[in-house]
C-alpha cells in the first residue's frame, strides 16, 4: 500500500484504504495519570506493532528532574523485526536540538513546542512492512514521567520503493584541531593568512556527520557546537561541507564554501532564526565573544535529498582546513534500503553531556 498522502491539495481525496490508529500514555483505568513512569536505569518500548503501515506523527512530552535529562533519555527505534536498530539517539537531539537544551523552536519535520520547548514533535513519515518498535531507555538518575502518542496509518501492504527512517547521533569531544596550540592564541591577520592558506584537499580530517551503506537518501541534520577554546573572538565556522557518494574520487560530488553556507545563512551568524527547512535556534555567545559557548543548526534536505546507491559519507571541516578543536555533535536523518551499516556503540551518558558553561566567558 502507498504512504497516504499529506500535502494540503490532497486532504480533500477521500480513501478507502488507509486505517489511522494511534499508541498513547492515556490512563486505562479513565483517570487522569496519562504517562508512564520510566525509572532510573528501565527500557520500555512505547510503539510495538506488528503488520505494514507508517508513522505519521510522534509527540512526546516528559518530566525529568536532572539537568540535561534530554541527552540521559535514549531513542530507540526496529523496523521489520531487524536486530540492530535503525535509530539510536538522545531524545533531545533526535527532535531537533542538542547540548541537552529544550527550548521553543520549529522546522517542517521536528518541532519543540511550548511550554519552554517541551513538546517534542516529529512528522518524518517511517514506514514499515511487517513490524515496528519504538523504545525509550533511561540511563538518568531520576524518574521520568513520560508522556506520548505515537500516530499511525495501517495497511495491508506496504509498497516496493520504500526505504526505512534512520537517525544517528555522534559527538566528537574535542574534535582536533591543528590551530588551536598555544602559538595561536591569537586572531590576526597573520593567523588568518596561514590558516586560509592551508590546503584541504582530502577531506580526512572532517567531522564525520554521517557515514552509511546501502542505497538511500539523506535528508539532513542538526550541527551542535560548543566553543569553548580562549582563542580571542574567534567564529567556529568557515568549515566547507564535503559530501562523499558512492565512493567517489576527489572532489566529492557536493562541496560547500563554509558551516554557515552549509546551513543556509550568512556573514558568522549569531540571530537565532526558524524556518522549515534550516535555521540557527541556539546562539550562547556574549558582547565580547559572539560565539562563545553553545551554538546550535539545522538543515533539512526536504526538497533536495541527497542520493545515494552503495554509500554515503556527509563530512565538514571544523574551521577552514580543520583548524579548529571545538566540542562537536550531530545528529543525521536519512532513510535508505535495509541491512544499514551497524552504528558505532552510543556513547556512554557521562560522555553524552553537555560541556559545563563557564561562569565568565573569556574575551
Amino acid at each position: 500500500m502507498q504512504i497516504g498522502y499529506s500535502s494540503l491539495a490532497n486532504l480533500a481525496r477521500l480513501r478507502d484504504d488507509l486505517r489511522r490508529e494511534r499508541t498513547s500514555s492515556w490512563d486505562q483505568s479513565g483517570g487522569n495519570r496519562d504517562y508512564w513512569l520510566i525509572r532510573p536505569g528501565e527500557r520500555r518500548a512505547i510503539f510495538d506493532v506488528s503488520g505494514a503501515g507508517c508513522i505519521k506523527h510522534i509527540w512526546i512530552t516528559l518530566e525529568c528532574l536532572e539537568a540535561a535529562y534530554a541527552r540521559k533519555i535514549v531513542l530507540r527505534m526496529w523496523w521489520d523485526g531487524e536486530s540492530e536498530p535503525s535509530v539510536e539517539c538522545p531524545i533531545g537531539d533526535f527532535f531537533g536540538i542538542g547540548h541537552g537544551i529544550v527550548k521553543n523552536f520549529w522546522s517542517l519535520p521536528l518541532q519543540m513546542s511550548p511550554e519552554d520547548g517541551r513538546g517534542f514533535n516529529c512528522w518524518f513519515p517511517m514506514p514499515f512492512a511487517s513490524a515496528a518498535r519504538i523504545e525509550v531507555s533511561n540511563e538518568s538518575g531520576s524518574e521520568a514521567m513520560f508522556f506520548f502518542y505515537v500516530d499511525y496509518e495501517r495497511f495491508a501492504a506496504l509498497e516496493d520503493g520504500y526505504g526505512r527512517f534512520h537517525a544517528q547521533w555522534w559527538r566528537q569531544n574535542p574534535a582536533g584541531g591543528w590551530g588551536d596550540d598555544s602559538r595561536h592564541m591569537r586572531y590576526d591577520r597573520a593567523y588568518r593568512d596561514e590558516v586560509f592558506g592551508t590546503p584541504n584537499l582530502t577531506g580526512e580530517d572532517n567531522y564525520t556527520i554521517l557515514e552509511a551503506e546501502g542505497k538511500g537518501q539523506y535528508i539532513g541534520c542538526h550541527l551542535d557546537v560548543d566553543c569553548f577554546a580562549p582563542l580571542k573572538n574567534r567564529w567556529w565556522g568557515e568549515g566547507d561541507d564535503m559530501i562523499f557518494i558512492d565512493s567517489e574520487p576527489w572532489p566529492p560530488r557536493l562541496h560547500g564554501t563554509g558551516s554557515e553556507d552549509y546551513f543556509n545563512t550568512a556573514f558568522c551568524p549569531t540571530q537565532e532564526y526558524c524556518s522549515p527547512y534550516h535555521g540557527l535556534t541556539v546562539n550562547s555567545g556574549t558582547e565580547a565573544w559572539r560565539w562563545a559557548g553553545k551554538n546550535s543548526l539545522y538543515r533539512f534536505h526536504i526538497e533536495d535529498p541527497v542520493y545515494f546507491e552503495k554509500s554515503i559519507r556527509v563530512t565538514i571541516e571544523h574551521g577552514h582546513a580543520n583548524n579548529l578543536a571545538n566540542d562537536i555533535s550531530s545528529t543525521a536523518y536519512w532513510y535508505q534500503r535495509e541491512p544499514h551499516r551497524p552504528f558505532p556503540p552510543l556513547l556512554p551518558v557521562e560522555a553524552r553531556l553537555p560541556r559545563p558553561d563557564p561562569q565568565e566567558q573569556s574575551g
